[in-house]
Order: C-alpha cells, then sequence, then structure tokens
C-alpha cells in the first residue's frame, strides 16, 4: 500500500471517476443528502486539484487493546468509537498524526480530522476519510494515506444527519488543501 510503482496519470483520472460518481449519486439518488429540493440546482461539489503530494506514506501504530473515544456529534449527541491505530506521517514538511476508529464489528477504518482549511475552504465541521486494508495491520507497517480522499459528510448538506465531529487529537496545524471543498 506503499506509493512504490505509482502511476499519477491513471491516480487522477480514478480520482476524478470517484468525484464525478459521487456528484451523480449527490444529484439523483434518493437517498441523496442534498434536499430533494435543491438537486436541481446542484451543479457539483468543489475538489481541491488531485495532488500527490497530498498522499503520504503513514507509519502504522496497532493498539492491541484500543481505548474507546466519545465523538461528539453535529446534532448535539455522542457516539462511541475504539482508537484501534495511528497514523504518523509527513505532510507539508511537518511531522503529524492522526488516528483511526472502528466501531464494534467494522473492517475498515474512519479517520475524521480537521485542519487549517476547516470552516474556511472546507466544511466547518471537519472531513472524513475511510480505508480499508487486505489484511490485518501490524505495528511498523506503512500504508498510504491518500488525503486528496478527504470528504464532507452528509451533514453538510442536511441538518437532519447526526455526523461524528473529529475529536481534538484529530486536529492538524496544518493546511490540507486536498479533496472535497465546502459548497
Amino acid at each position: 500500500m506503499s506509493n512504490t510503482e505509482f502511476d499519477v496519470d491513471v491516480w487522477k483520472q480514478e480520482l476524478r471517476a470517484q468525484r464525478d460518481e459521487k456528484d451523480r449519486f449527490l444529484a439523483e439518488h434518493r437517498q441523496s443528502p442534498i434536499p430533494p429540493e435543491e438537486r436541481d440546482e446542484f451543479d457539483g461539489l468543489e475538489y481541491f486539484d488531485p495532488d500527490p503530494e497530498y498522499r503520504v506514506d503513514a507509519a502504522v501504530t496497532v493498539h492491541e487493546d484500543p481505548a474507546p473515544i466519545t465523538m461528539e456529534t453535529s446534532a448535539d449527541t455522542e457516539v462511541r468509537y475504539l482508537r484501534v491505530l495511528t497514523l504518523a506521517f509527513i505532510v507539508n514538511g511537518t511531522e503529524q498524526t492522526l488516528h483511526a476508529y472502528q466501531q464494534e464489528g467494522d473492517d475498515g477504518y474512519f479517520v475524521p480530522f480537521r485542519d487549517k482549511t476547516t470552516g474556511q475552504q472546507t466544511y466547518s465541521g471537519g472531513r472524513y476519510i475511510e480505508f480499508e486494508t487486505d489484511r490485518d495491520l501490524e505495528r511498523g507497517d506503512e500504508i498510504t494515506l491518500d488525503l486528496n480522499l478527504a470528504y464532507s459528510p452528509f451533514c453538510a448538506y442536511s441538518d437532519t444527519f447526526a455526523c461524528p465531529l473529529p475529536p481534538k487529537e484529530n486536529w492538524l496545524d496544518v493546511v490540507i488543501p486536498a479533496g472535497e471543498k465546502s459548497l
């Protein structure tokens, strides 16, 4: 899962195809978070240009006995996760860490975060990255964390959703101009 043998052109094509698919979902699907009365006016999301500099190699620390963490939500409720991984990486010349979470029984990893674009160029409630691996991760593994996949949660489009807000431990002190921008 590292950046070796990485074809930038293929990656950009795949990323643009994913973004086009999401725009179609938001515009047309009956489960879209865009309110039905606003879908005709919706002409797609805005994104930062794909930038391979925001595909970072992250050193993995696996938490054998994951600590529970309670996250507040956009609806003033709480949701419980387990802190299962710590990801350490360098971006914009500085070392950063993000924690990845799971709920009981989940296979994928959930990485909610804020950065210096939050509330300005990106959604005020933060953004998410989700990923899966094809095997169990071990301490010392390295994965590619693609910050270009950062997206706004459904509550960015409608107040009817209760979205987890990134905990303070996942507030980055750098600008991450990658992924989805706010509407």
